[in-house]
């Protein structure tokens, strides 16, 4: 796979995508596009839009300050760009109107030093979003580091696990879900939480970190010796259905794949992959952040790409020298300092 194929893959839509999509009554707004996700999410709901034949826009918000040429790529793809600096209350007010919205933005690594910054991303910036797009259907993106850590043997924490977020990033991330739950009950706007543990492709993610430190001969923490994962392409598409399932007070969904997966035999695994013996520390923990998203596969069924695939894929990649983008997850980390 070279980088246009999974650039295309990741963008992919589903027949379920199109039929929801199909549904919207104006354009989809992505608030924070400029990450990770946000452009194969973008990329994703045009190619939706196109394929049913809408006359909608696919909108992609952002700085556009973090990955370079992120921008010309998605207006290559018919995405329509707006560079806006969402802490800005009068830059907020002039976005266009949305059928749909789907909300990324937010601040995590170098959380350590700039915790004021932090929480005006994760918790002062969605107040403004949800005056904003008050009525919207929104899909907030949050995160299974609400949760606390959990054992293995309860197969990950449900919608229901009460919230116990370690450290300052995740006390924030819950601040965001909580503003976004205040305006959605004071407006009545339909809303899904989407706590999302954790996403991957090619380039980033637990999977690639592992991966990279299998192949460079570096040591493979497993203190930290488990973790969930959903390929990006499959977060993407629940994420645009996710819009058939708002609701207020807010319906809260997580996402991610179906299996609970060992660090070490992760490591292992991709030490047969790329012919290299794992350098394995550290003693494995009875507890870590997982989520049990039963709810999503009952709702959208199981993702398209298994955990084998999805480990042969990012074997063959880095093994090849496929580009990365240099965004560690540090999912090792267990007392919430990022």
């Amino acid at each position: 796979m070279n980088l246009e194929e999974l650039e295309e893959a990741l963008s992919r839509p589903t027949a379920g995508v199109v039929d929801t999509l199909s549904k919207l009554g104006g354009d989809v707004v992505v608030l924070g596009a400029g990450g990770k996700m946000g452009p194969s999410l973008a990329r994703m709901a045009r190619r939706t839009l196109d394929e049913s034949k809408s006359r909608r826009d696919a909108i992609a918000v952002a700085r556009f300050s973090r990955f370079s040429g992120i921008r010309e790529q998605l207006e290559s793809h018919g995405v329509r760009t707006i560079a806006c600096d969402l802490l800005d209350r009068e830059s907020v007010a002039k976005l266009p109107d949305a059928g749909a919205v789907l909300f990324l933005a937010g601040t995590k690594f170098g959380t350590k030093g700039s915790e004021a910054l932090t929480w005006a991303m994760n918790a002062y910036l969605p107040g403004l979003i949800a005056e904003r797009y008050a009525g919207v259907p929104t899909v907030v993106f949050s995160s299974g580091n609400v949760y606390p850590f959990v054992t293995v043997e309860s197969g990950g924490a449900t919608e229901e696990t009460p919230p116990n977020p370690i450290g300052e990033y995740a006390q924030s991330v819950l601040a965001r879900e909580r503003v976004f739950e205040h305006f959605c009950r004071r407006d009545g706007t339909p809303v899904v939480i989407y706590r999302l543990n954790y996403a991957a492709e090619l380039r980033y993610g637990v999977p690639v970190d592992i991966a990279q430190r299998v192949w460079n001969d570096t040591e493979v923490d497993v203190t930290t010796g488990y973790f969930n994962v959903i390929w990006q392409g499959d977060a993407n598409a629940i994420a645009l259905r996710c819009l058939e399932h708002v609701a207020s007070p807010p319906r809260i969904i997580n996402v991610t794949g179906p299996e609970i997966v060992s660090v070490r035999e992760i490591a292992q695994r991709f030490g047969r992959l790329l012919d290299r013996k794992p350098r394995l520390c550290g003693t494995e923990q009875p507890t870590a952040l997982l989520n049990d998203a039963s709810l999503s596969r009952k709702l959208f069924g199981a993702p398209s790409v298994s955990l084998d695939r999805l480990t042969t894929w990012i074997g063959e990649w880095v093994r090849g020298g496929g580009p990365t983008l240099n965004a560690p997850t540090h999912f090792e980390v267990r007392d919430g300092t990022f």
